[in-house]
């Protein structure tokens, strides 16, 4: 078997079963496995598509998105979900890295097209609204399309997904995901949600990333459930959905919580349909959860990564899911454990690094061995995240290996200072960095987004952390931004930020540090510049 025999056999059983719902029209299971079955026969003889080879995607969320996968498995190929929020060149060298042979995008992106052809002229261009320039029409191939479909010799053992990581030092890499590790990822999900084919779920996040493919929607389809379709994340078109067409689960992530609580249509939009609200991928303020609860829809925490489908760690809907803070237990199908840098097991409530073993995990990276050697050890993924795990097996994720801040000897996690800094009511946002210091050797700095209308003093911010971190943890700097730079599930690049402070020990000459009771000129000048051109600003606070 292979994983788009799931669809047809859900076909079989309910062929009328509504399986997506999109831009007001509605798929049915019978439906999509005949287009499953149609795409994979126009890419076969069309396009020479057969086991192995590669095929990308650069579109919003819309059902061929999920028609192209299941496409993808039946012939044992791979799918390239590309992200639309980079840039050109970027999307260009994952297309290249991946050494794709077709790619499907809507014309939203067609400026792609021209740079594709020039530096990729061996790729096919297909356009799923439109003609691309040199290239053909979606329609046009399955109008074209004949023979059986199937690929050689194709079972779930077969890679099916190249999704690349974010990238937060040099190029992103590919996690290679096998079609077994989406079956796996689907029974925890299952597991996690009480999922039945009776659920209803609304899918707003991008399908390019694994939390919005594969923590409800393949999921959901695998099973036999509905999948309602958002081409992109906008508030109210969410909240309406809830609304009128009361599905069962989503997810969310926090940024998407937050604009939607501050929407005016928040207030009176029911809820009750949703058994529970999902999120993750990144820490979790309380009063985003307590936004759900407090009007009785359960909220459900998963960790994981791309690496891992992502489903790894999850708090389950019939289980515990009301400890604050925790990400959960070990899913049902993998196990996790918290290690030391020697890769030894440490004890219940001490920090390290969480690893995961399982068959939803990557079996590697594209064509990269070295990072492959380096992340997966004895079968072990070493997730570069920081965590505990309680005397119960409960985790809590602390932050990124990577974002570990060390002041005179002392560890600091970012994400335990963060949390604090989103309780403050003047403080609708907040990510921290470490800058380099003579004295400390790092000293945390705060990046920070004020609420509308609510002064912060950053006086008065510093007060507030003191009242609950140790001295050593609070910020010596609050930098006010409009905003901070995310990926898209929501996570904050904090090395975009670390750039910033990078960009500013510049412009100051030296390392930026000035004491908490004064600003430099040079700050002070810089200050006014950046007030002026509405940009961002900084201000100074915070002693050792």
């Amino acid at each position: 078997m292979n994983l788009a025999d799931l669809i047809d056999r859900n076909a079989a059983f309910a062929p009328d079963k509504a399986a997506i719902r999109f831009g007001g029209g509605t798929l049915t299971y019978a439906a999509l496995a005949q287009r499953i079955g149609e795409t994979a026969r126009a890419l076969k003889s069309q396009l020479g598509i057969v086991r192995g080879d590669r095929v990308a995607i650069l579109a919003a969320n819309c059902p061929d998105y999920l028609v192209l996968l299941y496409a993808c498995a039946r012939l044992g190929a791979m799918l390239v979900p590309v992200n639309w929020r980079l840039a050109v060149p970027e999307q260009l060298y994952i297309l290249r890295d991946a050494g794709v042979k077709a790619l499907l995008l809507e014309q939203a992106f067609a400026p792609i097209v021209e740079p594709l052809a020039a530096a990729l002229p061996q790729v096919h261009a297909i356009g799923l609204d439109f003609t691309p320039a040199g290239g053909l029409a979606h329609t046009a191939l399955l109008q074209a399309a004949s023979g059986d479909g199937h690929g050689d010799n194709v079972d779930t053992g077969c890679p099916l997904l190249i999704v690349y990581t974010s990238g937060t030092t040099g190029h992103p890499k590919g996690a290679v995901l096998r079609q077994e590790a989406l079956v796996w990822n689907a029974v925890m999900s299952q597991h996690m949600h009480d999922m039945t084919a009776q659920d209803h779920v609304l899918t707003v996040l991008p399908l390019f990333h694994v939390g919005g493919l594969n923590i409800q929607t393949t999921p959901a389809l695998q099973l036999g459930a509905t999948v309602t379709l958002h081409a992109r994340f906008a508030p109210e078109a969410a909240l309406e959905a809830i609304g009128r067409d009361r599905p069962t689960l989503t997810v969310l992530v926090p940024a998407t919580i937050q604009a939607m609580i501050e929407h005016p249509r928040w207030a009176t939009t029911k809820l009750d349909s949703l058994r529970a609200m999902t999120t993750g991928s990144t820490q979790v303020p309380q009063r985003l959860v307590e936004a759900f609860t407090s009007r009785g829809t359960p909220v459900l925490q998963v960790y994981g990564s791309t690496e891992t489908c992502p489903v790894a760690v999850y708090t389950r809907l019939s289980g515990d899911w009301r400890r604050p803070g925790s990400t959960g237990l070990p899913g049902l199908v993998c196990e996790a454990r918290v290690v030391d840098d020697a890769g030894c097991e440490v004890a219940a409530g001490t920090a390290g690094e969480v690893v995961v073993r399982g068959p939803n995990v990557l079996c590697a990276y594209w064509g990269n061995p070295q990072a492959t050697a380096e992340t997966l050890r004895e079968g072990w993924y070493y997730s570069g995240d920081i965590g505990v795990r309680d005397k119960d097996g409960h985790f809590y994720i602390h932050d990124r290996k990577k974002n570990l801040i060390i002041s005179g000897g002392e560890n600091i996690y970012p994400a335990e200072v963060e949390r604090v800094l989103c309780r403050h009511p003047a403080v609708a946002d907040a990510a921290v960095i470490g800058r380099a210091d003579e004295k400390w050797q790092e000293v945390p700095v705060a990046y920070v987004v004020a609420r509308p209308g609510v002064a912060a003093e950053p006086a008065e911010i510093e007060r507030f952390c003191l009242a609950q971190l140790a001295r050593y943890k609070v910020p010596r700097e609050y930098v006010f931004v409009d905003d901070l730079p995310r990926n898209a599930m929501g996570k904050v690049q904090h090395f975009r930020l670390k750039e910033r402070v990078g960009e500013r020990a510049g412009e100051l000459g030296g390392d930026g540090t000035v004491s908490a009771g004064g600003q430099t000129p040079a700050t002070e000048q810089k200050r006014d510049e950046t007030r002026r051109s509405g940009r961002w600003q900084w201000l100074v606070g915070g002693s050792r």
